[in-house]
């Protein structure tokens, strides 16, 4: 059976999880606390060597690791994927960008505050900046339509959604983003997120 080691804190870990629900396939869910020092184990790093979650495990055996690419990997062939492939090389770029210029800002410092308990004084301010600078980009690219990349949901909305429904878990006030905070809306409900 499909193995997935992932965190349920994580918006990278429940973002596969979420496609694997919507795609009913069948996995093994082995919660994984990413603070406890198991994800630098022996064991763990013979499947990731990065150390990371969320790491799936095929039936054959072979290891599978990063959030978008087990989201491109799973949902090959089925409806978050657009069939234009203009369309699709868009979405795969809103997945680039999720992890280069979103995660990196917004779950850095929703885990500082949320998970780790830091104070808000101990959070570098370049961080903020740049998770507002993503929230922006976003608000724009969501101007007058209801998804990133084409009519329909798509892998891109499903890969940010996930750490931006909790972005107020880090202190980023999304009051200025209405774009953001209605899209956010939309996709829970498209994609059963409670």
């Amino acid at each position: 059976m499909l193995t997935v080691y992932g965190d349920n804190r994580s918006g990278n870990c429940l973002k596969v999880k979420w496609l694997l629900d919507l795609s009913r396939i069948d996995y093994q869910w082995i919660e994984t606390d990413v603070t406890s020092g198991v994800t630098r184990s022996a064991g763990f790093l013979a499947l990731n060597p990065a150390g990371q979650t969320p790491t799936v495990v095929l039936d054959d055996g072979r290891p599978l690791a990063q959030s978008n690419a087990l989201l491109l990997y799973f949902g090959e062939g089925g409806p978050f994927i657009p069939g234009d492939p203009y369309d699709r090389a868009r979405m795969m770029e809103w997945l680039f960008w999720e992890q280069y210029s979103h995660e990196p800002y917004i779950a850095v410092v929703r885990f500082q505050r949320a998970i780790a308990g830091w104070r808000a004084d101990r959070i570098e301010p370049r961080l903020i900046e740049r998770g507002y600078v993503a929230l922006g980009r976003m608000e724009q690219a969501l101007a007058g339509r209801n998804w990133l990349v084409g009519e329909t949901p798509t892998l891109a909305d499903l890969s940010l959604v996930a750490y931006t429904r909790v972005a107020p878990e880090g202190d980023f006030d999304l009051t200025a983003y209405p774009n953001v905070v209605a899209w956010v809306a939309r996709a829970e409900a498209a994609f059963g997120i409670s």
